[in-house]
C-alpha cells in the first residue's frame, strides 16, 4: 500500500512539474513573440535606457564631468579651461536629461501597457476560476441536498452560488474609496452578486 501511495506521489508530482514546465515553455514564447515584434525605435529606447540605468554610465559621468570641472576650475595644469562658467556643462547636462527622459518614458509606456495586459489576463482568470467555483458549489450543494446533509440548507451557500458581478464589486469599492475620503463611515465592502438562481 505504502508502495502504491509513493508511485501515485510521484505521478502527481511528476503531472505538477509537466503543467509548470508547459506554463513556462508559454510564457517564454510569448515573451519572445513580443520581442520579436519590437520596433527598431522600441529597440533602440530599451537599449538606451538599460545601459543609463547602469554602473557603467555612473562611472563615465564621473570621469567625464570630474575631468570636465577639474580642468575649467584650472587643477590640471598645461591643459586651457574651454568652460570656466560651466555654461557648456550646464546645457550639455539639460540636454541629456530631456532625451534619457524621454527614452525612459517609451520603455516605461510599453512596459505599462504590458503590464495592463498582463492585469486584465490575471482578471479574466480570476473571473473564470469563481465561475468555475460558483458552479461547483451549485453542483455540491444539490449533491448534499439529495443526500440529505444538513449543510446543504446553510443560507450561506445559496449566496455563494450566484455569479459575482465585478463591475458591481468595483462600484462599491469606488463607493466606499470615496466615504472614506469625505470622513464617512467606511462600510465593508461586500461582493455584489448576481442573482442568478441555481439550475
Amino acid at each position: 500500500m505504502a508502495g502504491v501511495t509513493r508511485k501515485g506521489k510521484k505521478a502527481s508530482t511528476d503531472g505538477m512539474g509537466a503543467v509548470v514546465d508547459r506554463n513556462i515553455a508559454a510564457l517564454i514564447t510569448r515573451r519572445q513573440s513580443e520581442d520579436a515584434r519590437k520596433t527598431v525605435e522600441d529597440r533602440i529606447a530599451d537599449g538606451i535606457t538599460r545601459f543609463t540605468g547602469s554602473m557603467l554610465f555612473v562611472y563615465l559621468h564621473l570621469m567625464i564631468f570630474g575631468s570636465w570641472i577639474a580642468i575649467n576650475l584650472g587643477w590640471i595644469p598645461r591643459i586651457p579651461r574651454f568652460d570656466p562658467s560651466f555654461v557648456v556643462l550646464a546645457m550639455a547636462a539639460s540636454v541629456e536629461a530631456i532625451f534619457l527622459s524621454t527614452f525612459v518614458l517609451i520603455s516605461q509606456n510599453r512596459m505599462q501597457s504590458a503590464s495592463d495586459r498582463r492585469a486584465d489576463l490575471d482578471l479574466h482568470v480570476s473571473l473564470l476560476a469563481e465561475h468555475e467555483v460558483t458552479r461547483l458549489i451549485s453542483l455540491v450543494t444539490e449533491i448534499a441536498e439529495k443526500m440529505g446533509i444538513e449543510e446543504a440548507k446553510n443560507p450561506e451557500l445559496q449566496e455563494l452560488a450566484k455569479d459575482v458581478a465585478p463591475e458591481r464589486v468595483l462600484d462599491k469599492m469606488i463607493k466606499a474609496e470615496e466615504d472614506l475620503s469625505n470622513g464617512s463611515c467606511a462600510v465593508p465592502v461586500e461582493l455584489a452578486r448576481v442573482a442568478e438562481p441555481r439550475k
